[in-house]
């Protein structure tokens, strides 16, 4: 049997775009996602902290060192610009890998930039 469980957080990340004339998808800072282990195309759970929203995607790479967190398509309807979002990714682990796990967690200021890191 495998178990759920979180993989990657990026927490707190504020909206820098939000584009409804993109196919989809999230674009989110190259280096966001090597520091948190998220891959490009990966599917994603996204929190809004503003609103409510709870929305899956896939992420998209941003240029390393741009901050972007970019709501593209129809998720551009889910936040605005400033919206503090909380980006999470899973991963399926035997009971014996569940034992050892521990998720890659990253937390941003409202600047986007990283003040904490965890599990890496």
């Amino acid at each position: 049997m495998l178990k759920v469980l979180l993989s990657s957080k990026i927490h707190r990340a504020a909206v820098t775009d939000a584009s409804m004339d993109y196919e989809g998808s999230m674009a989110i800072d190259s280096d966001f996602l090597e520091a948190s282990g998220m891959a490009e195309y990966e599917k994603i759970l996204v929190s809004n902290l503003a609103n409510g929203e709870r929305f899956e995607t896939y992420v998209i790479k941003a240029p390393a060192g741009s901050k972007t967190i970019s709501l593209n398509g129809a998720t551009a309807h889910l936040g605005k610009i400033g919206d503090r979002l909380t980006i999470m990714s899973f991963c399926h682990l035997t009971p014996a890998e569940v034992a050892t796990h521990h998720p890659r967690v990253i937390l941003l200021d409202e600047n986007n930039n990283i003040i904490n890191r965890r599990g890496i």
